[in-house]
């Protein structure tokens, strides 16, 4: 099964010049826990809830005057909409993700692969499972400084 038959087509996204507030509202309003960070039509970052607690929060930044740009995690792991789900699930494991971009072959976004994909629309809810397991592993922590 291809990552294009389970993958959330309307994704929302953000400029890498929007202030963090607007950014967090936005992640609010859709209930959604990540933003991919877009540059006219390139995918430039993406930007999560875990970004702005790590690196604005945390940092000590000054959230009103913040920007995406800021705080967004540069390195996007994605996966193309003709890949096979079950390699998209070795890179949300590897990489410990819970949500996937997705490109075309023109490296267009056209959509989110999230866990939740996996099990509401996956056939075999292992795939999900190994997601899961993957993402779930302790990380090392990062350096500080």
């Amino acid at each position: 099964m291809n990552v294009s038959e389970v993958m959330t087509r309307k994704v929302e996204v953000i400029h890498p010049q929007t202030g963090l507030p607007e950014a967090a509202m936005a992640m609010r309003t859709h209930d959604i826990g990540s933003l991919p960070v877009m540059d006219e039509d390139r995918l430039v970052g993406i930007l999560t809830d875990r970004d702005i607690a790590t690196r604005a929060v945390a940092e000590r930044r000054d959230l009103m005057t913040a920007l995406v740009d800021d705080v967004m995690t540069r390195t996007v792991v994605h996966v193309f909409e003709d890949q096979e789900v079950g390699e998209a699930v070795e890179l949300m494991a590897t990489w410990q993700v819970r949500r996937l971009p997705v490109l075309d072959r023109e490296r267009r976004l056209v959509g989110i692969l999230a866990l939740g994909d996996l099990a509401i629309k996956g056939r075999d809810l292992r795939d999900a499972g190994r997601a899961l397991q993957g993402v779930s592993k302790p990380a090392l922590p990062e350096p500080m400084g």
